[in-house]
């Protein structure tokens, strides 16, 4: 749906910047956390280093938005996992 003019205008001013100081903070101590949590593990680096399976090229498809499924989610509920506000004390936060 659509927002009102207002309300993404509100956000922007409020909630935005509070959501980039929390990301400034959370970069601040990433060095600091990677270096306990498998220091050597970068796959954005390696490629070889990734645990996900490989897609063979003959997998993929080309599909256009038009001929995708229309996907209801209106009923679903997310759980705070979903949203990232579990209680890990790993966290970046």
């Amino acid at each position: 749906g659509s927002l009102p003019k207002w309300v993404v205008n509100k956000s922007s001013q409020f909630l935005a910047p509070k959501a980039m100081k929390k990301m400034y903070k959370a970069c601040l101590k990433y060095p600091e956390w990677k270096q306990k949590h498998d220091p050597h593990f970068k796959p954005w680096l390696f490629p070889e280093q990734s645990r996900l399976p490989a897609l063979l090229l003959s997998e993929l498809s080309l599909q256009h938005a038009d001929s995708l499924e229309n996907i209801d989610e209106s009923s679903l509920t997310e759980s705070k996992e979903d949203r990232g506000e579990g209680s890990d004390e790993d966290s970046l936060t």
